[in-house]
């Protein structure tokens, strides 16, 4: 009796473990099911995982400062000028977001600033890194949030530069909620007949410049971040630019 008993034990054991063993294995699967399938089928939502992983790759990180802005959400506005003068441009930014097949974002917060011709920042100033004092001013800086299309515009003017950096447009992208995104910059075309080119550095000239090879944010690459750039002094420039971030 004893060692039939035994046995039953034995058998008991095995057939829990082989139970618990494919339990486990449905969870595992159920799981995984679910979460692929957290927007759409698990079938279309794995198709759509690839596609993004092959074409919507997430746009570089960057440092936000040395002069970011104090207070973004107190320049909501699309004509960021001010009183600055240069070669108008406009700055198109697309946002998508890469956790949902690239798809555009939507009311997501989009801040940038970039310096003015001469390579001044607003709202900083009358130290060894920027001479003159604008401290109290807040030029080139707005806020504007993306539309259905993921998209939002900026009327500005062809930024500057300063010694140590390519010229570049600040950007932090923010959900709805105000919950930080992705901070990144954009980098500029160079060469013959290129924008940049054609505005030379304005009165400064070229001389010195640092291109965005040997630039300390863009010398690690800069593929996603680098705008399409067309018009002329004349007729304004337009810059645009797709930037997918995960939200």
């Amino acid at each position: 009796m004893e060692r039939k008993n035994f046995l039953k034990s034995l058998m008991i054991g095995a057939v829990s473990t082989s139970v618990l063993v494919e339990a486990c294995k449905k969870d595992s699967v159920t799981t995984t099911t679910s979460s692929t399938s957290g927007t759409t089928s698990s079938s279309s939502s794995s198709s759509g995982s690839s596609s993004s992983s092959g074409t919507c790759s997430v746009i570089e990180t960057e440092t936000e400062g040395p002069y970011p802005t104090h207070s973004p959400a107190s320049y909501v506005r699309s004509d960021i000028t001010g009183d600055r003068t240069g070669y108008k441009m406009t700055v198109n930014i697309t946002v998508n977001n890469s956790n949902n097949s690239c798809n555009a974002l939507s009311g997501a917060l989009v801040d940038i600033w970039h310096c003015d011709a001469e390579g001044n920042y607003s709202e900083y100033g009358g130290s060894g890194t920027q001479s003159t004092n604008y401290t109290s001013v807040h030029f080139l800086r707005g806020r504007q949030t993306t539309d259905a299309n993921g998209l939002v515009s900026f009327t500005s003017i062809f930024p500057g530069w300063y010694t140590g950096r390519a010229t570049h447009i600040h950007v932090h992208i923010y959900n709805s909620a105000g919950t930080s995104l992705k901070v990144t910059q954009i980098a500029f075309p160079e060469g013959t007949g290129t924008a940049l080119a054609t505005v030379a550095g304005y009165s400064k000239g070229m001389s010195g410049y640092t291109y965005n090879a040997t630039d300390g944010v863009f010398s690690d690459g800069y593929t996603l971040e680098l705008a399409t750039i067309t018009g002329s002094k004349t007729a304004g420039f337009v810059l645009s630019i797709s930037m997918s971030v995960p939200a």
